[in-house]
C-alpha cells in the first residue's frame, strides 16, 4: 500500500506546482526528491566498520543512486566520497558498511547521504550523523588494544592523550616511528607495514606513546592469520548409521595462537541445527530415511571466515569394515573368507585382496560373507594378506591388518651324478647328488638370460621382508622332509632304496653295471607334494674320454666367462660341474648348474669363488642316453703372485766364466695360486760393497727347467735366484751363491811369454856376444862409487820384483857398463856410458853379482 501512495503524493505535489505557475506551463519543472534521512551509526570496532542505514524512497522503480560522504573530525577532511547504485528492495531501508583505515576510536567520524532523482538530479543532503571516538580522561588510551591483527597487513596505531597532554613519540616493539596528525586534534598515530607473527613464546607486539614527561600509554596486540578454506572435503560411513566428514585444514596454527578458531558443520534442511566439529573432522548421525545430504563446513575466527560445501549420497560413500574369518592355504593357492560388519543385505560389494609379495585381486561379493581363491602362489612360501571393500568402487574401506599364512611345500630335486670306474669293468659306482629346489628362495643362485650378449648369468633373488610369523613373506619356510626314495633298474629289475633325512644328507651311492640306467630320486614330505627327479647314467661303452684342458683367463671383476662348442648331439642342454673347494682332492663338495638347450655360455659371479684357487669346470652335454663330458676348462677367478719357489738341483755346474742352473718344479700343481708362465733367473755380483745386480734371464717355457749363464769373471762370487712366474709376477725365489773357478792356463801364458821372449833374444844374440861386450864395456876413466851403486841397484831390483808382468807397459832401459881401468888404474869419475835401447822392452828380473874378489866388468839395467 505504501509503494502505491508515495508516487501518488509526488504526482499530486507536481500538479499543484504547475497549477500555481503563472505561465501555466510545466515544461521546465525540475522535481526535487525528498531528502534522505540517515540513522545512527553503529560501529564494529574489531573490524573498524560503520554501518550506515537510511529510509528507501520508492519513487524510482529501476533503482536508486545515492552519494555517501564520510568526514573525519579534526582535519574536517572528507575521507570517503562515493556514488552507489542500489537495486530496488522490498524493505523500507538501505544498509551499507564502510571500513575505516584507522581505528574508529581515534577520532570522530561523520556521515551523510543524498539521493539522485532519475539517476541525475541530486537531492538535498541529509544531516551529518556522528560516530564519536574515544575520550581520554585521566589516562591516555591506545588503539587497537589487545586485538588479534591480521598477518602481512598495514596497521595504524593511535594514541588518544588525556586533556592537557601532547604526544611527542610513539614506538612499536621499542622502535620509534614517524607521527601522524589529524588536524587540530591532539591525537597522534603511527603506521606499521607488513605485520609478522612474532617468533617469541608469546605471539604479541607492544605499542607505547610518550609525552613531554615520559610514557603516557602502553598496550599490546596479537598477530595471526585468517582461517583457511577446508580442502578435500569428503564424507563416508561404515555402517549407514554414522557419517564421518573429514577435510584438510591447511596451515597449522601455533599452540599459543590467540586466534580462537571454530569449525561448524551445517546440513541443509536439518532440524537439529549446526554441529560443532573438531579441527579436521566432524561426525553426525544419519537420518534413516534420508539418502542425499548437502553440507557446509564453516571455519571462523576473529579475522574472518571460510566455507566449503559438499553433496553426496550416503549409500555411495559406504566404507565397509572387513573382518578376516579364515585362510586355508594349499601348495600353490589359498582360500580366503571374510565378513563385512553391518546389515547390508541390499548392497553388493567390490573387494580387493592383496598378497605381499604378489598382486591385488578384485573380487565381487554378493553378501556380507565373501570367499575368494588366490592362485599362482609359490609353494612352501610365506605370504601376508589384506582385504578391503567398497560398495561403489570409488570409496574404499580401510585395509584389514595383515594376516600371514604359509603355502604347503612342493619339493623338487635337482639331481646330478658322478661316475667312478672300478677294477671290475662291468661294475661302476655312481654317486648321486641332489639339492632341494624351491622357487626363487632367498640368496640362491639361478640363471638369467642376457639377450643382448646371448649369455646366461648367475644372479640371486631377494624377496621383500615384511613380518610373517617366524620368517619373511616370499621366503621359503622350513621343509619337513622325512627322507628320500632312490629308484633304479639293474638287470631288468627295479630296485628301491630308502634314505632317511639326517643333517641335510642329500647324496647316495649305488652300484650299477656297464649298461644304461635311469635313476629316480623323490623326497617324502609330511605336507604338500614332491616331484620326482630323473637322471640317466650312460653305457660304459660310451665311456667318457677326458678332453684336453682349456685355460680360462682370469678377471677379478667379471668372474668366470665360460663358453663351449655348441654340440648338435645335445638335446636337453648342458651341465657345468665344479668343485666348490677348488683344488681340494678328493672333492667333497660339488656344485653344478644346468644350462638350457640353445645356450653355450655362462657367466659366474666372482663372489662365489676364492682368489688364488684353481677351479676345474667339467662341461657335460645332455643327451637322451645320458650326460657326456664335452669340455674341461680350468682357471682362477683371480691369480695371485706368491707361488712356491723352485728346488735347485745340486751340484751346480760352473766354470771360470759360466754357471749352469737346473731346478725341479711341478708347473701343473693345482695348489699353485696362478698358472705358471715361466721362470725368472736373476744374477748378482757379490763384493765388499754388497750385491750388485747384473742381469735377469727369463725362461718363457714353464717346462724348461735349466739355464746357462755365460760371460762371468773368473774367481768371482755370484748370487743366483730362481722364481716361478705367474700372470701377476714372480713368486718366492730360491737363492744360491757360487764362486767361479780360476783360469790357470791364461795366467801361465802371461808369465811365460816374456821369459820365452828373453830366451829367444839370448839365443839370437849369442853369436854376437863379443861385439856386444865391446858395446856394453865399462867406459875408461869413469869413477863409480861401488857402495852407492850397490844400494841403488838393490832398491831397483826390489821394485822390479814387486811388479807383475802385465803391469809394465813400457820401459826406458839404460845400460851401465863398468870395465876395469887399463893397467890397473883407478876408474875416473864420469866414466859412465849410456846406451839407449828400444822402447817397450820390459825386463823381468835382474841378477846382481857384487860379492866378487876382483872388480870385473859389470852390466846393470835400470828401469
Amino acid at each position: 500500500m505504501q509503494s502505491f501512495t508515495t508516487p501518488f503524493i509526488y504526482l499530486l505535489w507536481s500538479h499543484l506546482i504547475c497549477f500555481m505557475d503563472h505561465k501555466g506551463s510545466c515544461s521546465n519543472l525540475v522535481l526535487q526528491p525528498l531528502g534522505a534521512r540517515i540513522g545512527p551509526l553503529p560501529a564494529d570496532s574489531s573490524r573498524r566498520s560503520l554501518l550506515l542505514s537510511w529510509r528507501v524512497n520508492h519513487s524510482d522503480l529501476v533503482g536508486n543512486v545515492y552519494e555517501i560522504q564520510i568526514l573525519r573530525a579534526g582535519s574536517h577532511t572528507v575521507v570517503y566520497n562515493r556514488n552507489l547504485s542500489l537495486p530496488p528492495v522490498e524493505s523500507d531501508a538501505y544498509t551499507w558498511t564502510w571500513t575505516s583505515d584507522i581505528p574508529l576510536e581515534c577520532v570522530d567520524h561523520l556521515a551523510r547521504v543524498r539521493q539522485f532523482y532519475n539517476r541525475s538530479v541530486p537531492g538535498s543532503w541529509s544531516d551529518w550523523v556522528t560516530n564519536y571516538g574515544a575520550r581520554a580522561q585521566d589516562k591516555a588510551q591506545m588503539f587497537p588494544s589487545q586485538r588479534v591483527l591480521r598477518e602481512n597487513t598495514s596497521v595504524v596505531f593511535c594514541c588518544v592523550p588525556q586533556r592537557g597532554v601532547n604526544v611527542t613519540k610513539m614506538t612499536f616493539n621499542n622502535r620509534e616511528y614517524p607521527l601522524l596528525s589529524f588536524g587540530a586534534s591532539r591525537v597522534k598515530a603511527i603506521t606499521v607495514d607488513n605485520l609478522r607473527i612474532p617468533t617469541t613464546f608469546i605471539k604479541r607486539h607492544s605499542v607505547s606513546c610518550s609525552g613531554a614527561r615520559g610514557q603516557i600509554g602502553h598496550t599490546f596486540n596479537y598477530v595471526s592469520f585468517p582461517p583457511q578454506r577446508p580442502r578435500n572435503l569428503r564424507c563416508t560411513t561404515s555402517d549407514l548409521v554414522h557419517v564421518v566428514c573429514s577435510w584438510d585444514s591447511g596451515r597449522q596454527r601455533d599452540l599459543y595462537d590467540r586466534s580462537k578458531q571454530t569449525h561448524t558443520l551445517h546440513i541443509e534442511n536439518w532440524a537439529r541445527g549446526p554441529i560443532s566439529c573438531a579441527w579436521s573432522s566432524c561426525t553426525f548421525a544419519a537420518s534413516p530415511q534420508r539418502e542425499h545430504y548437502n553440507i557446509t563446513v564453516v571455519v571462523k575466527n576473529q579475522l574472518g571466515e571460510e566455507t566449503e560445501s559438499y553433496s553426496f549420497n550416503i549409500s555411495d560413500h559406504l566404507n565397509p569394515v572387513v573382518e578376516v574369518v579364515m585362510v586355508s592355504p594349499g601348495v600353490s593357492q589359498a582360500n580366503v573368507s571374510w565378513a563385512i560388519t553391518g546389515n547390508f543385505t541390499r548392497l553388493d560389494f567390490f573387494c580387493q585382496v592383496t598378497t605381499d609379495p604378489g598382486s591385488i585381486t578384485l573380487w565381487s561379493c554378493k553378501s556380507s560373507l565373501c570367499r575368494v581363491r588366490l592362485d599362482h602362489l609359490l609353494p612352501n612360501s610365506c605370504y601376508s594378506m589384506r582385504v578391503r571393500c567398497s560398495s561403489s568402487g570409488t570409496f574404499w574401506g580401510e585395509w584389514t591388518p595383515p594376516v600371514s599364512f604359509t603355502t604347503y611345500p612342493m619339493v623338487t630335486l635337482d639331481v646330478w651324478r658322478r661316475i667312478k670306474r672300478l677294477s671290475d669293468p662291468n661294475t661302476r659306482r655312481v654317486t648321486l647328488l641332489w639339492t632341494v629346489v624351491r622357487l626363487f628362495p632367498p640368496n640362491v643362485m639361478h640363471l638369467t638370460h642376457d639377450r643382448n650378449r646371448n649369455i646366461l648369468r648367475v644372479t640371486t633373488a631377494a624377496w621383500p621382508r615384511p613380518f610373517c610369523s617366524q620368517h619373511a613373506p616370499g621366503s621359503a619356510a622350513p621343509v619337513h622332509i622325512q627322507g628320500y626314495v632312490v629308484q633304479w633298474s639293474q638287470g631288468g629289475q627295479n630296485r628301491a632304496e630308502w634314505r632317511v633325512e639326517s643333517g641335510g644328507h642329500t647324496r647316495a651311492e649305488v652300484s650299477v653295471d656297464a649298461g644304461q640306467h635311469d635313476i629316480t630320486v623323490q623326497a617324502v614330505v609330511l605336507t604338500g607334494s614332491a616331484v620326482p627327479a630323473h637322471i640317466t647314467v650312460p653305457q660304459s661303452d660310451d665311456g667318457e674320454t677326458v678332453p684336453a684342458k682349456k685355460r680360462l683367463s682370469s678377471n677379478a671383476d667379471a668372474g668366470f666367462n665360460l663358453s663351449w662348442h655348441d654340440a648338435d648331439s645335445a638335446t636337453c642342454g648342458y651341465t657345468v660341474e665344479w668343485c666348490v673347494l677348488g683344488r681340494a682332492l678328493p672333492c667333497t663338495a660339488v656344485q653344478w648348474l644346468k644350462v638350457p638347450e640353445g645356450n653355450n655360455t655362462l657367466v659366474l659371479s666372482p663372489r662365489h669363488f676364492k682368489s688364488g684357487c684353481r677351479y676345474t669346470f667339467n662341461i657335460y652335454e645332455c643327451t637322451e642316453k645320458g650326460h657326456r663330458l664335452l669340455e674341461v676348462q680350468t682357471g682362477y677367478s683371480q691369480e695371485l703372485q706368491f707361488v712356491k719357489s723352485p728346488g735347485l738341483i745340486e751340484p751346480i755346474q760352473s766354470t771360470s766364466s759360466s754357471v749352469t742352473l737346473e731346478w725341479s718344479y711341478n708347473e701343473d700343481d693345482p695348489s699353485h695360486l696362478g698358472f705358471i708362465t715361466g721362470y725368472l733367473v736373476t744374477a748378482q755380483e757379490v763384493g765388499a760393497a754388497g750385491r750388485k745386480d747384473l742381469f735377469n734371464v727369463s725362461v718363457a717355457d714353464p717346462c724348461r727347467k735349466s739355464v746357462s749363464i755365460d760371460g762371468l769373471q773368473q774367481n768371482q762370487e755370484y748370487a743366483f735366484s730362481v722364481s716361478a712366474l705367474t700372470k701377476q709376477g714372480p713368486g718366492e725365489p730360491t737363492t744360491v751363491t757360487i764362486r767361479t773357478s780360476t783360469n790357470y792356463s791364461t795366467r801361465c801364458a802371461k808369465i811365460l811369454t816374456p821369459i820365452l821372449f828373453l830366451l829367444g833374444c839370448a839365443v839370437l844374440t849369442w853369436p854376437q856376444r863379443k861385439m856386444l861386450k865391446k858395446i856394453f864395456a865399462y867406459p875408461a876413466g869413469m869413477n863409480i862409487k861401488i857402495p852407492e851403486l850397490d844400494s841403488f841397484l838393490h832398491e831397483a831390483a826390489e821394485r822390479l820384483q814387486a811388479q807383475e808382468v802385465e803391469q809394465c807397459s813400457s820401459c826406458d832401459v839404460e845400460v851401465l857398463i863398468t870395465t876395469p881401468p887399463v893397467g890397473g888404474a883407478e876408474p875416473r869419475p864420469g866414466s859412465l856410458s849410456q846406451v839407449p835401447l828400444h822402447t817397450g822392452y820390459c825386463p823381468q828380473w835382474v841378477t846382481l853379482l857384487w860379492d866378487r874378489p876382483a872388480l870385473q866388468p859389470t852390466t846393470s839395467v835400470t828401469n
